[in-house]
């Protein structure tokens, strides 16, 4: 193989798969913009960890599957490598956001007012619990198309989820910043967000299986439950 003499640097600045380059006590010596980011959501010493407990155990590189979750950054796969004792380094690969080929009969349902929807199921929700809930939505959001039956389907049951909690928070807000590609079209995001101080974890496999259908992304959380809805009129 021939040896170039570049500044690999620059390609590591431009990938967005978070990269950090830790000390052998920890200290972080390098990262880059996305790790940068991630950071925000992750203590160093998490991360750290994470990249010791899923080491190689001679020197080089190991690659491993599994889920990891931070906020709206979630992640399938890590690499961690190290070719001598004084530092190792950690590269998170990013599961994608939604994929365009689900999108392939949206344009054949029908435009739905997703707040009508939540309203209705919260009466459900209420006829049955009588949980205090504050509810904060955005009432000018014009209708969008989603599957309705298995959204409102996906709604009770992320509802449910916290059917004993004391106080329930629950807003539906479009996303700053956020986009999702859909058609070759780039389409806004809702973020549907129930939070309180515990809650139920027996639907979650369903929750996840439905939310997959209608190409709604979830986090699943101890406290809450955020669903990002493609927002595609």
């Amino acid at each position: 193989m021939n040896s170039i003499s570049t500044d690999f640097k620059f390609f590591i600045e431009c990938d967005s798969s978070p990269f950090v380059l830790f000390g052998d006590t920890g200290k972080i010596l390098y990262l880059n913009n996305a790790a940068e980011i991630l950071l925000g959501y992750v203590t160093p010493a998490e991360l750290y960890d994470i990249t010791i407990s899923y080491a190689p155990k001679d020197y080089g590189s190991k690659t491993t599957s599994f889920e990891l979750q931070y906020d709206l950054f979630s992640f399938y796969a890590i690499t961690v490598a190290y070719e001598n004792e004084e530092q190792i380094g950690i590269r998170l690969y990013h599961r994608p956001r939604l994929e365009s080929a689900n999108f392939t009969e949206i344009d054949k349902l029908p435009p739905t007012d997703i707040n009508t929807l939540l309203e209705a199921t919260i009466t459900l929700f209420k006829l049955e619990n009588e949980n205090k809930l504050e509810l904060l939505t955005d009432q000018d959001l014009p209708p969008c198309r989603i599957d309705q039956n298995q959204f409102s389907k996906l709604l009770r049951k992320t509802l449910h989820s916290f059917r004993n909690s004391d106080s329930i928070k629950i807003s539906l807000t479009l996303m700053v910043g956020e986009y999702v590609l859909v058609q070759d079209r780039r389409e806004r995001i809702i973020q549907f967000s129930i939070t309180s101080n515990g809650r139920y974890v027996d639907a979650d496999k369903e929750i996840r299986a439905i939310a997959s259908q209608i190409n709604t992304s979830c986090i699943l959380k101890e406290h809450s439950i955020q669903l990002q809805i493609p927002f595609v009129q």
